[in-house]
């Protein structure tokens, strides 16, 4: 069924009048969409299309929120035509580029929906496995998180999920799988809590694995790009993991804690193995390498290890600041 053919067979006169599809002003939708949008002008229209045959086939009421992360094309023009045929569809723009998981938390801080759908907007995450999540949280889950079997990724995006996943799980003490990431669904009281923090550095998955809440994982099928790249580089998603460990975690601090005991003892066991070898007549002349190497070594561990507590007092910095992490320019709502 294409878009076109959904709009004959189901008038919009009819979707303004059925309690079972469209949005009741008086109440709050069943199932809300969220999506931030990026280069995305030739998916947008598909994305909405597919949204609206998985909710035909839910029979519940539903919206759409999308938000535009300032993005350079003419997405924010396509999600303003979309909303003004379809007033289940919110469009938010951003007042400039803050990347993508502030988006998603401009969406959701707009999303009345009992249960709430994050997604990216690519189509890679198929919105017509939303139908498959929205049915096992009925089974009681508060959290149904998308685990992507056979990932469309590229070979560089896929090995920085994993090596995130691994680093992550190690420094936190905690289990992170790098399979699920944004797209799940989310029960409102979920959402709630996530919005309530106040981190300077946002990750929605991070922030929903931190909140806890009954939850579970469901395997589903992963997509190509429907039109596009994908605009994270391999420096950008680097750069993401390291500013999102060092927010998440102090475990580093205590790592180089321990690190720098270690090499107190050995430094302690070396000096008396010395003092024992020139004792016994072994050494003549204390070695000037073995000197300048140690020199070095520690100075190196030094600088590294201050390096890190200036990265945290900056993060301190930038959190006491209190800045928000987003700045919406426009809602465009077009309700009925």
């Amino acid at each position: 069924m294409t878009f076109e053919s959904l709009i004959d067979e189901y008038s919009f006169e009819f979707l303004k009048n059925s309690s079972k599809l469209v949005l009741n002003m008086d109440k709050n939708p069943v199932i809300s969409f969220v999506s931030p949008v990026y280069r995305a002008e030739k998916i947008l229209d598909k994305l909405v299309e597919e949204i609206h045959l998985v909710m035909l086939e839910i029979n519940a009421t539903f919206e759409i929120v999308l938000v535009d992360d300032r993005s350079p094309d003419n997405s924010w023009e396509v999600m303003q035509r979309i909303s003004g045929k379809f007033p289940e569809v919110k469009s938010i723009r951003l007042s400039r580029n803050f990347g993508q998981h502030p988006a998603i938390m401009a969406g959701l801080s707009h999303a009345k929906g009992e249960w709430v759908v994050v997604m990216d907007c690519d189509l890679q995450d198929q919105p017509k496995e939303a139908l498959k999540l929205y049915r096992k949280a009925q089974e009681g889950f508060d959290v149904v998180l998308a685990n992507r079997k056979n990932r469309k990724d590229g070979f560089f995006k896929k090995l920085s999920s994993k090596l995130f996943s691994v680093l992550y799980s190690y420094l936190t003490d905690t289990k992170f799988d790098s399979s699920a990431a944004n797209f799940g669904i989310y029960n409102q009281k979920v959402i709630r809590e996530v919005l309530q923090m106040n981190d300077a550095i946002k990750s929605f998955p991070l922030f929903v694995n931190w909140v806890g809440f009954k939850s579970t994982i469901v395997e589903v099928e992963h997509s190509e790009r429907y039109s596009g790249a994908s605009t994270y580089t391999l420096s950008k998603l680097l750069s993401l993991a390291f500013n999102t460990i060092l927010s998440f975690s102090n475990k580093p601090l205590k790592l180089f804690v321990k690190f720098g005991l270690l090499m107190s003892l050995i430094a302690v066991l070396l000096g008396f193995y010395t003092l024992y070898k020139y004792s016994v007549g072994e050494i003549k002349v204390m070695g000037y390498s073995s000197l300048i190497v140690s020199i070095w070594f520690l100075s190196g561990t030094i600088i590294t290890v201050v390096g890190v507590v200036g990265i945290y007092v900056g993060k301190i910095f930038d959190q006491s600041k209190n800045r928000p992490s987003y700045i919406i320019d426009t809602v465009y709502d077009n309700k009925i």
